[in-house]
């Protein structure tokens, strides 16, 4: 019975498309956060909180008392000796470019680990939906410049404490998510766009609406991000951010963050699909992650400067959240 099982799950195994790999991954860590989001308010600070938030919680810095509970105690010793230095956000960075690049040579030079992907998606999804090379091109360029830019602000602009740190666990999903997404921005369609992308095709009505809605929306959210990291770090420490997009929501960049993805979701979507599958697993990940910590932060904007500071504005999505 053992044996028969094993059999059986290494045949789902080996016939399992890389794509459904991606998103599998996506969706269990999306899991994952969301299973710790559900925990009592004690609980999840400690496993959540991180800067600003972990300094005036009763997360695990340094400083901070260890609580009498035993669970708690535990989870607080466990964590406590198991955080980063909030400054490693630079690695996500660093692997998403690795990640945009490591592909464009894979795609140029005929590369093996490319080919290989391409051709294990097409053989067991089908060729799953078709793609142009044109999306791929530009999910991979809107992939490439949102880790250009973030490169940029995480070295001249957002500068972290040397005092913030977090879980590791937080930064293991943070650096899988972005390794998975370099995978993510082009494997839906890649027994299609990738196996045939240099034979001359004719661009459908469909795709070019696609690309229409995508890419304005894409610039729109890449800059006012940029707009929003950049007011952020202008303010007085722990002060409350009211200028542009702060005005309607509590953590405008996160909002610009889940429009981004949206927007390559749309802009990468086969024919006959709006979205792509692997990217809204991926974004289901970005919300919900990004999610738990803007309810976080309203809440110690609220302890910080009285209920009333954010009253009026959405967390991160308008008119849902």
């Amino acid at each position: 019975m053992i044996q028969q099982t094993i059999d059986k799950l290494y045949d789902i195994l080996l016939s399992t498309p890389p794509s459904q790999y991606c998103q599998s991954f996506f969706l269990f860590a999306a899991s994952a956060v969301a299973a710790i989001a559900v925990l009592p308010l004690d609980l999840k600070q400690i496993l959540v909180d991180y800067g600003a938030r972990a300094s005036s919680s009763s997360s695990c810095t340094p400083s901070s008392p260890k609580p009498q509970n035993a669970l708690l105690s535990s989870l607080f010793t466990l964590t406590r000796y198991t955080q980063v230095p909030h400054s490693w956000f630079a690695f996500f960075y660093f692997a998403s470019l690795s990640c945009s690049l490591f592909w464009l040579g894979q795609y140029l030079l005929d590369g093996r680990v490319l080919g290989y992907i391409a051709q294990q998606e097409a053989r067991k999804n089908g060729r799953g939906g078709k793609m142009h090379f044109v999306q791929m091109a530009v999910g991979w360029g809107m992939m490439l410049l949102q880790g250009l830019r973030r490169t940029y602000e995480h070295a001249f602009i957002v500068r972290p404490s040397p005092e913030s740190t977090m879980w590791v666990v937080h930064w293991v999903l943070g650096l899988g998510f972005y390794v998975g997404i370099g995978v993510g921005i082009w494997v839906e369609g890649a027994g299609d766009a990738i196996l045939n992308g240099r034979t001359a095709e004719e661009i459908s009505t469909e795709t070019w609406i696609k690309l229409g809605v995508a890419i304005p929306a894409f610039f729109y959210a890449w800059v006012s991000q940029y707009r929003s990291h950049k007011h952020l770090s202008g303010l007085k420490k722990y002060s409350l951010p009211t200028e542009g997009l702060f005005r309607w929501f509590v953590c405008a960049h996160y909002t610009c963050e889940c429009l981004l993805y949206l927007s390559m979701a749309v802009a990468t979507a086969p024919n006959g699909v709006w979205l792509n599958r692997t990217l809204v697993c991926a974004l289901v990940f970005v919300v919900v992650n990004l999610g738990v910590t803007a309810s976080g932060t309203r809440r110690w904007y609220g302890q910080k400067f009285g209920k009333g500071a954010v009253e009026g504005r959405w967390n991160m999505i308008p008119f849902i959240f």
